[in-house]
């Protein structure tokens, strides 16, 4: 068995696209998801807004990892925000997230990055339990906020 990370192209917006939706549907939130392989193209690829890695299984995509860059203030320099992490479930246990993820660590260093953050849903023990065993700790005191569509229009006029 082979197995390799490497960075997504062009030509595999239809690939992040199933793994966006896979992950929608694992979090239960798959009525959500409006990407299609044309926005991912445009956003990922031609405005160069986020990245993509993917875990490689002798050949087939088993997993991925989407991220982009931030700003910390206090830090005054950029760090690197993981928006999406997916292992598909018959892949899991086998190191392939973690090896995402040290490869998003590698990326943070070589780019002099402060930091490396994400999300997780508070019911995810599973996930949960995972971060915590590679030492990642909760921002407990923090509260995501987020404006989108019409309150987004709205806040914009």
């Amino acid at each position: 068995m082979s197995f390799e990370i490497i960075a997504a192209t062009e030509k595999d917006c239809g690939e992040i696209l199933r793994f966006i939706n896979e992950l929608a549907e694992y979090e239960k939130m798959s009525d959500e998801v409006v990407a299609t392989e044309e926005l991912l193209r445009e956003w990922i690829f031609e405005k160069q807004k986020a990245e993509v890695i993917f875990a490689v299984e002798d050949g087939r995509k088993v997993g991925f990892a989407l991220y982009f860059h931030n700003f910390s203030t206090f830090l005054g320099r950029a760090g690197i925000y993981l928006e999406d992490l997916y292992v598909m479930p018959e892949f899991r246990g086998k190191g392939y997230g973690k090896a995402l993820l040290k490869e998003l660590a590698r990326i943070a260093l070589n780019r002099g990055c402060g930091r490396l953050e994400w999300a997780c849903l508070d019911w995810n023990k599973p996930s949960i339990d995972f971060y915590l065993s590679l030492g990642a700790k909760p921002m407990d005191i923090w509260t995501t906020y987020r404006l989108t569509g019409e309150t987004l229009v709205k806040m914009a006029e």
